[in-house]
């Protein structure tokens, strides 16, 4: 139970690293657009770029995995996206800089995918919810956390520091995979014909909803998500010095939905999520009514917060428990589907 305890940090860990370099860009778009003397608009470009890219390499990188081992699929995974943020913190000028963006782009939804196919391996089944449910949350903790530290890092020692803390700790947690996973699993082969037995997993039914559901599902609430700054701002009137604390708020609530998104797994799972949907669409109703009324506005807004993430670990375990059975060898792009269509539906 303890090696479990620890494979189950360092996963979480890696989920962690994966957010916080996605996320830090929207901390420093002011720092590096005055570092390239670029639009902030070009820098915002980077952030829709990250998650298209990611979204549609990662399918693409799983279903050629194949039966290799899985230890070593992450080890360079992890190894290429250390060097993209070295390479960003040593980026000279903007064309380098995206590109660095793009290379880590390219292999993180990859990794976090071979860390939940890692994590469903290794859990005993009564801790599958929680762990996949932490998974997510490495998430949210880059967002509450990592985002201000390495906003604050750039403010105190420049821009580049917080990629190269990023690189560091990175190099970190491709010592502790070394050291600490399991060096033999690997998905079962799929025979000659690869990439078509991998790709058989979207004829399912049930799996063409799962990611329809996903990708809706964050749209939905990516509609208020995406201009949260103007409505604290604008909307709601929020002074400008107390905006910063609305949106760690927001965090903790989006922390506190995958917390809860891996009770709701363990219990009754995707049966429970009608009845949230209902509720989400009635505080999306009300917003606009609620806006005059800031207090109100606010609780929308947060509960809206609480209900973001509350189908990602059901819908993963549901996913992953189909793949076990009829599509092992699809088990790491089974793992990818939600990140991949939750992407998708946040370009809505």
């Amino acid at each position: 139970m303890q090696k479990f305890k620890v494979q189950s940090i360092i996963l979480i860990s890696i989920a962690f690293i994966l957010g916080f370099s996605e996320f830090i860009i929207v901390g420093i778009l002011e720092d590096l657009s005055a570092a390239f003397s670029v639009e902030m608009s070009t820098v915002g470009y980077l952030v829709t770029m990250f998650a298209l890219i990611y979204a549609f390499s990662t399918p693409v990188i799983t279903t050629l995995i194949g039966p290799r081992r899985l230890q070593n699929v992450l080890l360079l995974l992890m190894g290429i996206f250390t060097i993209g943020n070295l390479a960003t913190a040593l980026a000279p000028n903007y064309v380098i800089l995206a590109s660095s963006r793009i290379v880590v782009a390219i292999v993180s939804g990859a990794a976090i995918s071979v860390a939940m196919a890692f994590g469903t391996h290794l859990a005993p089944r009564e801790k599958r919810a929680w762990l996949i449910a932490w998974l997510y949350s490495g998430f949210s903790v880059a967002s509450v956390f990592g985002v201000p530290l390495g906003t604050w890092l750039s403010a105190q020692f420049g821009w580049r520091s917080a990629f190269y803390f990023i690189t560091f700790l990175s190099l970190m947690i491709l010592f502790l995979i070394k050291v600490s996973l399991p060096a033999d699993f690997r998905q079962p082969s799929s025979g000659s014909n690869r990439l078509k037995a991998q790709l058989a997993i979207f004829k399912h039914r049930q799996i063409q909803l799962s990611v329809l559901i996903t990708m809706f599902s964050l749209a939905g609430v990516y509609v208020v998500y995406t201009y949260l700054r103007p409505i604290f701002s604008t909307e709601l009137r929020i002074n400008t010095s107390w905006i910063t604390i609305a949106f760690i708020v927001y965090g903790f609530m989006s922390l506190l939905s995958n917390q809860f998104s891996g009770k709701i797994a363990e219990q009754r799972g995707l049966i429970t999520m009608p009845k949230i949907y209902v509720f989400q669409a009635g505080l999306l109703l009300l917003l606009p009514l609620l806006l005059n009324i800031r207090v109100l506005g606010l609780i929308d807004i947060m509960l809206l917060g609480l209900t973001m993430y509350l189908i990602n670990s059901p819908i993963q375990l549901f996913v992953l428990g189909i793949a076990e059975k009829e599509f092992p060898q699809s088990l790491v792009l089974a793992s990818s589907l939600n990140s991949i269509f939750a992407n998708f539906g946040c370009q809505f």
